[in-house]
């Protein structure tokens, strides 16, 4: 039952057949084209890995050249836009070094693992991109892997000799003016006259991608008490993105807007099937006899004593059949029972029982949960099987109380956004409807469709969470038409089929 998630060789065929071009660009003649109302001649892209151009886990040259703010930039030379200078790694690699020790993985490259079956590997090689070795600025991409919203403002964010404890984040390290500089401070010390911000997405996307192992800190106003994975609170998000607008558009600079796509309709969340556990009658059998005195006798105990309700009774029942199943799951939003049964049962099965239920189609599983998903958990046990004799733990199921908490936060911060471009007179961009089209319906395209299926649907990388190319490419076209729309220009899209989607391992230039 191991390595449910099989990438087959049709899905690669169609893969690397939508690389491929269809039809070339329209004519791009400079002065054909009208910049409206806005000034595009010194660009500022500002935000997190989506504005770095970060695909496939890692940020890497070629990722960076197909950013959509780079696209955009090439677009914005039509209407008489300038150089738009990006903090370039050393190498195809992604990897990061900090005194020549590796601090962030390579990148995700598709190739045979193991056991023969294709799928997402990190690409061998040693990288040469070093932290304490900074490029020459300032840049107009200000993207930065992993901050969230308050990162931008927090002084001491590009702290080199923080990175060792965490303190610090090793991307803006790396281009930081100094020790005590912030995001928004560099990116608006630049003479600018038009910018673009995006933040906002890793404030609930750690938090879901660990299947909600983090703290919902909303009521509490005090980021410095936040741990990586916890969701920030609405209120902080409001006060200091409304102080990155403020900075932004201090000089006067035209801008736009871009709001937080539904996290839990990307690849990460929706490749993994619910139903992965397949068994025959005989074994379905075995495994309700197993589960039945905690069916029949321990969940109607603790409904007797008040200990739980009856509708988590029923959510707590362990039922499985001929067929697909659900695996079994930890859920630490249930109430651990784990004393209580310890009176009755062996530690280790009360362990188990302590707050387990069975996935059902609310849930959602995410894309790393398919490395140990049907496994062997203990190998001198055959009876260990992942999902089956041994629950999946809580960090690869995302429950529908976890998901509610995401998609409240996100709807919070994303009524920040569309208020302040409002009332700023910024263009606004709904990221959040775009891909929900790409995962919904798909996106056509003069070579195809871009959909957000797992490496053949072409718009997301081998990470499950960011664009590729071709995806970046489909995100630029839609900022730049929110920018046309609010400031009359005529900027011209670019044509997505001309970008590519994934990389083979053996196609990878170092």
């Amino acid at each position: 039952m191991k390595n449910i998630i099989k990438i087959t060789m049709g899905v690669l065929a169609i893969g690397f057949v939508s690389c491929e071009a269809e039809f070339e660009n329209p004519v791009n003649e400079e002065g054909f084209y009208d910049s409206g109302e806005a000034d595009f001649s010194q660009y500022v892209s500002v935000g997190n890995s989506l504005t770095a151009g970060y695909a496939d886990n890692a940020l890497y040259i070629t990722g960076q050249q197909n950013s959509y703010p780079n696209i955009m930039a090439g677009q914005f030379e039509l209407v008489g836009g300038g150089e738009f200078t990006q903090p370039l790694m050393a190498d195809n690699l992604g990897g990061l070094l900090l005194n020549g020790t590796q601090v962030a993985p390579n990148r995700l490259v598709l190739g045979p693992g193991a056991d023969g079956a294709l799928g997402p590997q990190v690409l061998a090689g040693q990288p040469t991109t070093e932290i304490t070795t900074s490029p020459t600025g300032p840049f107009n991409n200000m993207g930065i892997p992993g901050a969230k919203s308050f990162h931008l403002v927090a002084p001491g964010y590009g702290s080199v000799a923080g990175v060792p404890q965490g303190l610090s984040n090793p991307y803006f390290a790396r281009i930081a003016t100094s020790e005590s500089a912030t995001v928004i401070g560099d990116a608006t010390s630049q003479n600018y006259t038009f910018f673009s911000l995006w933040i906002g997405n890793n404030d609930v996307l750690g938090y879901a991608t660990t299947g909600g192992s983090g703290v919902d800190q909303t009521g509490n106003l005090d980021p410095s008490t936040y741990a990586s994975n916890d969701i920030t609170d609405p209120q902080v998000f409001a006060s200091v993105y409304n102080d990155q607008v403020n900075a932004l558009t201090a000089n006067g600079a035209d801008g736009v807007l871009i709001n937080i796509p539904d996290v839990t309709s990307i690849p990460f969340f929706t490749t993994v099937p619910l139903r992965a556990i397949p068994l025959d009658a005989a074994t379905a059998a075995a495994l309700n006899q197993q589960f039945g005195l905690y069916n029949t006798q321990a969940l109607p105990l603790l409904v007797a004593n008040g200990i739980i309700t009856q509708e988590e009774a029923n959510a707590r029942m362990i039922n499985f059949q001929e067929g697909q199943n659900y695996p079994i799951v930890t859920d630490d939003d249930l109430t651990d029972v784990t004393a209580i049964l310890e009176g009755f049962l062996p530690p280790e099965q009360a362990a188990l029982l302590g707050q387990l239920r069975q996935a059902n189609d609310s849930d959602l599983i995410v894309l790393t949960a398919s490395s140990v998903l049907g496994s062997q958990a203990d190998p001198n046990d055959p009876t260990s099987i992942v999902g089956v004799g041994v629950p999946l733990g809580e960090q690869f199921v995302l429950s529908a109380v976890e998901q509610e908490r995401v998609a409240t936060a996100s709807a919070a911060y994303n009524a920040t956004i569309e208020g302040l471009a409002n009332a700023n007179g910024l263009a606004f961009v709904d990221a959040r409807t775009a891909l929900a089209q790409v995962a919904d319906t798909g996106v056509p395209y003069n070579g195809g469709l871009l959909t957000s299926t797992f490496v053949s649907g072409g718009a997301f990388s081998l990470d499950g969470v960011h664009p590729t190319p071709r995806g970046y490419a489909f995100t630029a076209n839609a900022i730049i038409e929110a920018i046309n729309e609010r400031y009359g220009s005529t900027i011209p899209g670019v044509d997505i089929g001309n970008y590519p989607t994934f990389t083979a391992s053996n196609d990878v230039a170092q």
